[in-house]
């Protein structure tokens, strides 16, 4: 799962990162503590969008109705995203990139780390994160146009799966262009751009502070590594 994450990237780095030419009007501040319903950039192709992080279900009748489905489908897991109601069609058709430059998981029992203690897992060569994504235009009642996105997920492997059992799905970038693709729409073919068999490659993690369990907290200080054993504060 991944239900946190830190994007402090400018706009400019971004476009340069994904070799997009065309952004939103409005930028979004650098933010340490991205949380599920916030607005995030997402990569289409070569622009930059925003949509709001959590799936809106496709029969969502009211506003309460797409918030309430937004909180559970953060997350769409690669063995399924094909079948779930949620998600099927955009999988067929609206996939898209989330950039980030790291992202939190919570220690399961399986590590040298004690249970729920915060990690930030981010490149070890500083470049950004690219997490496989789908998306989905949402009209409420009233109108308005909405925009929402979902994470891919796998199963964790490696280092990262003493970790946590799950992780983003990361593709390699030759293979951007084509989950991107909507004229790719055969499921195994698309599921195929999934199996990757080192999708841990180039990345790092380390225990952080546990501010990061505030949904208010926010800030660089974040990801900094701490040693455990001391006190986890950030002042």
């Amino acid at each position: 799962m991944c239900g946190r994450y830190a994007l402090s990237a400018m706009i400019s780095d971004i476009a340069e990162e994904f070799s997009t030419n065309s952004a939103p009007d409005i930028s979004l501040p650098a933010d340490w503590n991205i949380k599920p319903t916030k607005d995030i950039y997402i990569i289409k192709n070569q622009a930059i969008e925003i949509a709001s992080w959590g799936m809106i279900a496709p029969w969502s009748k009211s506003d309460d109705e797409a918030a309430r489905s937004q909180t559970s489908a953060i997350n769409a897991r690669s063995e399924s995203v094909h079948e779930k109601p949620t998600f099927r069609s955009a999988f067929r058709s609206n996939r898209c990139l989330i950039p980030a430059s790291g992202y939190y998981e919570w220690a399961s029992e399986l590590g040298k780390y004690k249970t729920k203690q915060p990690i930030y897992v981010s490149r070890d060569d500083n470049r950004l994160l690219a997490f496989s994504g789908i998306f989905q235009v949402w009209t409420s009642p009233s109108g308005k146009v909405r925009q929402s996105v979902a994470i891919v997920t796998r199963q964790a492997i490696g280092q990262l799966a003493l970790v946590h059992s799950r992780m983003p799905v990361f593709l390699p970038k030759e293979r951007w262009m084509d989950w991107m693709n909507p004229r790719i729409n055969d499921i195994e073919e698309i599921r195929s751009l999934m199996d990757i068999p080192t999708p841990d490659a180039h990345l790092r993690f380390h225990p952080v502070s546990s501010a990061v369990n505030s949904i208010t907290g926010s800030g660089p200080g974040l990801i900094e590594a701490i040693e455990l054993g001391e006190p986890e504060t950030l002042f």
